[in-house]
Order: structure tokens, then C-alpha cells, then sequence
């Protein structure tokens, strides 16, 4: 679960954030002084819950939850604050939440039993980026990939949504300045035992499909940009800004395509 927590004070922030911490220890907290910091994030980032203090300096909770719900509407909002005057504000944004502080663990806990947006306990592990640079993460964990090649090969089955590739496709794709040879393609072998070796050390090679001599990525077991760009998420149209695994060249295709798509939708 991706939570946000948002207070312009310091010592409230981390007094919510590690009542937050305290009470789910899988989540993954990210804490927040600027409310435009936090929009920032909400932008770039699936956020399932957001605690959002009422009263602060550079922009009301209130109008931040306005904002976060335009972005993202199913995000769960609860906010946290001394003042009980709120409460109508906070029924008008059908907020999952309205805590009083101080904030406890058990009154963070109890909240977060009963989101309005329940949360999957079963959500993807894996986190994949393809906005600007690609990158990939598990358990919100960054894999780091020792060799180009293998970080590339799975850029590519992202870029191919599901579809199966086979060896000679990987080979032009990858190399394509070279002949494809026996070389040539024991490269691709390696590289793919190299990428499903990795996946394997972080407990995500069920990501990948493999069948005789083609290879897949199982979408449904990832969450991905570019793929709810696809479905035209709000999330996604917003923090897309023209840039798509930049690294690549084979990937221009594609951004050309998203590029279209999200002109059209803000025609």
C-alpha cells in the first residue's frame, strides 16, 4: 500500500508518519512539508491513502484532497486535524477518514481498516516506469540491473504489452547494427537467463512467460505508466509529458503514439 502523508509541521509529520508506519509496517510512506511536493508525487506516483492535514500554509488540505481526487479518483482520503469544523468539507469529498489529533497509532489503524477504497492485500509487487527513463521496482525497491542488455530486454517486453517475442525479434531489436548468427543469438540466450535469474533472486520471475523460443511479460502481475496511459487514467495523461524510456530508440514508435493519444484527449 502507497501512502502520503502531508503536514507543514515538521514534528506532526513524522509524529503521523510513524503512527502510520506503526500501524501497517508493509506500507510504504512517503511524507510530505509543500502540498505541491506531495501533488508532485501524486502526479508520478499510485497512491492508494493520503493523510492530509486541514490547515496549512501554502494550500488547505481541503483544496489539496480537490486536486489529488482530480488526478487520481480513487485515492482514499483522510484527513488529520486539531479543528472539528471540517467535517462538512470532508463529507462533500466522500473522504475515506476525519482524524482529531493527536494522532495514535490505534486511531491511524482503525482508519485504515475502513478506507472507502479498500486497498488489495494482493496488489502487483512490481512497479514498472517507462515515463522518461525506464526503471523498475519491486516492493518499491529499485532492481538494479548489472548488464544494459538484460535492463533493455525487459524494456522491451514491457514496450510489446504482453505480446511473445522470439529470439530473432530480440536479437534485431537489441542489436540490430548486427547479423544475426549463432553468436548472435546464444547473446540472447544469455541475456535472457540473466534477466530471468534476476527476477528469480527478487521473487518476481513470474512476470515473465516463456515458451519453447519466445518470451512475454504477464501483464497482469505489473503495474505500469505506460499501460494506464493505454486505458487514458487521468493519473497517467498528467505525468506524461511527452517522454517515453527516452534511452531507447526502438521505443520512439511508441511515444509518438501516446503523444497522440493524449493530444487527442485534451482536444
Amino acid at each position: 500500500m502507497n501512502v502520503m502523508a502531508v503536514d507543514d509541521e515538521r514534528l506532526a509529520l513524522k509524529a503521523l508518519v510513524d503512527a502510520i508506519e506503526k500501524a501497517d509496517p508493509g506500507a510504504h510512506v512517503k511524507g510530505f512539508s509543500y502540498a505541491e511536493d506531495a501533488l508532485d508525487y501524486a502526479e508520478a506516483n499510485l497512491v492508494d491513502v493520503a493523510f492530509l492535514d486541514v490547515e496549512m500554509a501554502d494550500l488547505s488540505g481541503v483544496e489539496l484532497a480537490r486536486r489529488l481526487k482530480v488526478t487520481n479518483p480513487d485515492i482514499n482520503i483522510i484527513f488529520a486535524t486539531g479543528f472539528g469544523e471540517y467535517r462538512d468539507s470532508a463529507f462533500e469529498l466522500h473522504a475515506s477518514g476525519y482524524l482529531t489529533k493527536p494522532i495514535t497509532v490505534e486511531k491511524v489503524k482503525k482508519e485504515l481498516s475502513e478506507l472507502r477504497r479498500p486497498v488489495s492485500a494482493d496488489e502487483n509487487r512490481v512497479r514498472i516506469q517507462t515515463f522518461g527513463i525506464f526503471q523498475v521496482f519491486v516492493d518499491e525497491k529499485p532492481l538494479v540491473f548489472n548488464r544494459k542488455k538484460t535492463k533493455e530486454l525487459l524494456a522491451f517486453l514491457v514496450d510489446r504489452h504482453g505480446a511473445f517475442v522470439t529470439t530473432e525479434q530480440i536479437a534485431v531489436t537489441l542489436w540490430e547494427n548486427e547479423n544475426y548468427d549463432t553468436r548472435l543469438k546464444n547473446n540472447v540466450t544469455a541475456t535472457v537467463s540473466q534477466l530471468r535469474a534476476l527476477l528469480r533472486d527478487s521473487g518476481a520471475e513470474d512476470i515473465l512467460i516463456k515458451s519453447r523460443n519466445n518470451l512475454a511479460l504477464d501483464v497482469s502481475k505489473v503495474k505500469c505508466d505506460a499501460y494506464d496511459l493505454e486505458k487514458m487514467k487521468p493519473m497517467a495523461v498528467n505525468a506524461y509529458l511527452g517522454e517515453y524510456m527516452s534511452e531507447y530508440s526502438w521505443a520512439e514508435f511508441t511515444a509518438g503514439r501516446f503523444e497522440r493519444m493524449v493530444e487527442k484527449n485534451r482536444e
